[in-house]
């Protein structure tokens, strides 16, 4: 209700500019019990005028998130729900938790195929599609956040993204990162590279490659699925975030060290990726009103990971009697080798391979370097006072 009379508002303020149909395209909607999909009962036909003038589309988004899930499920509806509001009620996405539609796993095929028109997930899950899309998800001892953006406005990564997912019918598009993640949980402590063989993971993409080297079993599952499995020794270990979805889910329950040092996430980035000829059939505005609306999510979720995983981290240590430790230098320094080795294989499978990684390693060269004068000395300096951070 809220929505609606956000909308009827909004239409009576621009009653001077807009068109008539724009009425129509604002009315409520409601659901086909056959398709399962919103229909407007107001809705014109496409009269080939603009945005306000044309008929409602009603579209589909399927995820890799649990329902309702914080920061990524939630953050998924609020996506769908500002195109909404920001295209007058003309782009309506109904949004489906993993497993309501398909299974998470499975997301990035029905909207290639069709079946949906976006899914909002991060494309390392996709690596059997091509092993490069973990470049667009996430690379270990790769870029952060903010240097990811870096790399696909300024460095040429946007391109070569659009290339690769074309190939599968997909328009991709960054729309949530999770900020810096943590190393995972496990029921033993990590004290030396020999302490990763046999060790069963769930960690999927590049970073269960890693694993693979290390002499451990990667395993791939959903969010969902992972507490059962840890709970019942299925697996040994698990990454999943970073404190604040951690907790929601309740790992502290079944797993007893929880491990800094993200080599393998720096930071997760979500996509949106949409039916290449659902995207094409929109109106170039429409196009640059979901790009803005992406980059503001992107930036806002961002924000909130950092917050919120701050907290939800004092709650397991001081609350709940997580044991927080950190990898030995000598185990980072092996992993950093065998990711450098992986991606080096995976960017000569072909020739777009290729044109990603050496675009990908120059950005990240750059970042480095210009983070080693700029950014790292500036934090260590800032850990020297204990003055600051304090409230009055």
């Amino acid at each position: 209700m809220e929505r609606r009379s956000f909308l009827k508002k909004s239409a009576a303020l621009g009653a001077g500019t807009i068109a008539a149909g724009a009425v129509a395209s604002c009315s409520p909607s409601s659901v086909d019990p056959n398709s399962g999909t919103y229909k407007n009962a107001g809705a014109s036909e496409n009269t080939g005028g603009n945005a306000n003038s044309r008929a409602s589309i009603d579209l589909k988004m399927v995820t890799t998130w649990p329902k309702n899930f914080p920061g990524l499920g939630t953050r998924a509806e609020e996506f769908a729900r500002d195109i909404e509001i920001a295209t007058n009620g003309r782009i309506r996405i109904r949004v489906y938790a993993a497993d309501e539609m398909v299974p998470a796993l499975q997301a990035f095929d029905a909207v290639s195929q069709g079946n949906a028109d976006i899914y909002h997930g991060p494309d390392y899950y996709w690596q059997g599609k091509h092993i490069m899309f973990n470049f667009f998800g996430a690379v270990p001892f790769g870029l952060s956040a903010t240097e990811m953006t870096q790399w696909l406005q300024y460095g040429g990564g946007q391109a070569l993204w659009d290339e690769l997912a074309a190939d599968f019918n997909v328009k991709p598009m960054l729309c949530n990162a999770t900020g810096m993640q943590m190393g995972g949980w496990f029921n033993k402590e990590i004290n030396s590279v020999e302490d990763f063989q046999g060790l069963k993971m769930r960690i999927p993409g590049f970073g269960g490659e890693i694993i693979t080297r290390m002499g451990g079993t990667p395993v791939t599952l959903p969010g969902g699925e992972i507490f059962l499995s840890l709970s019942q020794g299925n697996i040994d270990a698990t990454e999943w975030i970073g404190p604040w979805n951690d907790l929601a889910l309740g790992f502290h329950q079944v797993a007893e060290y929880y491990y800094t040092s993200a080599y393998h996430e720096p930071s997760a980035s979500v996509c949106a990726g949409w039916n290449l000829d659902v995207w094409n059939d929109l109106d170039p505005s429409e196009r640059k009103i979901i790009e803005a609306l992406a980059e503001m999510h992107y930036a806002r979720s961002l924000a909130e990971f950092n917050a919120r995983n701050a907290n939800a981290l004092r709650q397991l240590v001081n609350d709940h009697g997580v044991k927080l430790r950190q990898f030995p230098q000598e185990v980072m320094k092996a992993l950093a080798d065998v990711a450098a080795d992986i991606a080096a294989d995976m960017g000569r499978t072909d020739d777009i391979s290729t044109r990603i990684y050496n675009s990908y390693m120059t950005t990240l060269s750059e970042v480095k370097e210009w983070n080693g004068v700029a950014d790292e000395p500036y934090f260590a300096a800032r850990r020297l006072s204990d003055k600051f951070g304090q409230a009055l």
